[in-house]
């Protein structure tokens, strides 16, 4: 149930459906009849004692009828109520509407100390009526009780008509507020359930995202460089064609070969993202359950994807993907392609933790690309320096000479951002940005997680 459900028939059960201070109509017809039967009761007890008294039987009337049908404020003034009962308790009258009267207080939220002192004077009230009755009726000329059995008699009888109304009643409240506090707890469990299944669909719309992100950046990693360099390719292959053809065919058979490989990493990332029948036919809840576990796939295969090219950059296979081994035939490829690069390494060589390793080459694997996209022709620098708790690297470039035409490759704007993104995801420093001698520098400071 959405919390909106869950306010709305919250609502439902606490607004009042019937008029003034009744919740139910039917609690209001039940207390209009309980009152029309006290008012009789005590009209007719009440003329009968104005009788005994010499005095006029609607005078009896005008006192009982008021004071009987006042039990039909007894869910709204429980206290006035008994307070009423037991003022008319010596004119021998409402017997209905102190039974019903001390059910209502002990049933309701009235402090249990007033309920105490009511229900004492009440008791009271009718041991004297009933130890005045018990010797008006019972005592006659030749026979004169004793005071213990009238007093016993009194006592028992006050006892019944006062005891059994104030224990049900403090037994239909006591039951009353544990099902209203059950249906409290109920509701806050079911309001916490609400907010636990928002934060979980947050949190798989995090992670959905997170995915996508990650398998964009992978697939741009994958695919752009080896596209890049097949670009570049073909446009000196189409230079070189008719001068050099045995050249021109080595670049070819290059193009071909970068092709055929981009080709099938693609192939293989987009067959895991489609969706089988059996996906399409299930629940939409399934289906949003199942996207970040169908997007992790994605990413695996991506990884993968790179761990290859790492594999056959650096001669072997690289079981925790690319790695700086593998960045001296990285710098060849982009020699090949017609590009003036220069690597330096300063330090001595050691090794770093694999995802450290990987996004240092994804580095210098994106600056090179993206030399090859805006300055062709110009000259590349790439420096790697080796520390103890870091690994420190930077790609410069001079500014493009003019005569190269550009390969006229596309950029998305993402090759920077991706970088930047990898390197601060393991507490590093990354910066890029022009430089005075019109080219431009990527710099990158990597923290060694295994020495931390």
């Amino acid at each position: 149930m959405t919390t909106t459900g869950a306010i709305v028939e919250e609502g439902a059960r606490g607004a009042p459906s019937g008029p003034w201070w009744w919740a139910r109509r039917r609690a209001m017809a039940l207390d209009v009849v309980l009152a029309l039967a006290s008012a009789l009761e005590c009209l007719l007890e009440g003329v009968a004692f104005a009788h005994e008294l010499g005095l006029p039987g609607v005078a009896g009337g005008l006192v009982g009828v008021p004071a009987g049908a006042a039990l039909v404020l007894r869910r709204r003034w429980p206290v006035a109520v008994v307070l009423v009962s037991i003022a008319i308790t010596p004119a021998e009258m409402g017997f209905l509407i102190s039974v019903v009267g001390l059910y209502t207080l002990a049933a309701s939220e009235v402090a249990r100390r007033i309920t105490v002192v009511l229900a004492a004077a009440s008791f009271a009230g009718t041991v004297i009526v009933a130890l005045a009755r018990f010797h008006q009726d019972v005592a006659t000329g030749t026979y004169h009780p004793g005071l213990w059995p009238a007093v016993a008699f009194s006592v028992v009888m006050a006892l019944g008509v006062t005891a059994p109304p104030l224990l049900l009643g403090l037994y239909v409240g006591a039951r009353r507020r544990l099902v209203e506090s059950l249906r409290e707890r109920a509701d806050g469990l079911e309001r916490e359930l609400s907010l636990l299944a928002e934060r979980a669909e947050e949190r798989a719309e995090w992670a959905r995202n997170e995915e996508r992100t990650r398998i964009a950046r992978e697939m741009h990693d994958v695919v752009a460089h080896r596209v890049s360099l097949m670009v570049v390719h073909a446009a000196a292959l189409q230079a070189v064609a008719l001068k050099d053809p045995e050249k021109a065919s080595r670049n070819a058979a290059l193009v071909g070969d970068m092709g055929r490989q981009a080709l099938t990493e693609l192939r293989e990332m987009l067959g895991v993202l489609r969706t089988t029948s059996s996906e399409a036919a299930s629940p939409a809840p399934a289906r949003a359950a199942a996207e970040p576990e169908r997007l992790a796939a994605v990413a695996a295969v991506a990884a993968a994807r790179v761990r290859g090219a790492a594999g056959e950059a650096a001669g072997d296979a690289v079981d925790g993907g690319p790695s700086l081994e593998g960045l001296e035939h990285l710098v060849d490829q982009s020699r090949e392609a017609g590009m003036v690069v220069e690597l330096t390494v300063h330090g001595d060589q050691r090794s770093y933790a694999p995802h450290v390793e990987q996004t240092a080459y994804r580095v210098v694997q994106e600056a090179l690309t993206n030399v090859h996209k805006h300055a062709p022709g110009a000259k590349a620098v790439v420096r790697l320096a080796h520390r103890s708790a870091e690994v420190a690297l930077q790609v410069e470039n001079g500014p493009s000479d003019g005569e190269q035409p550009g390969a006229g490759l596309p950029s998305g704007g993402n090759g920077l951002v991706g970088m930047r993104e990898r390197v601060t995801a393991l507490g590093g420093v990354f910066v890029s940005g022009p430089t005075d001698a019109g080219g431009f520098r990527v710099s990158a400071v990597i923290p060694d997680a295994a020495a931390a």
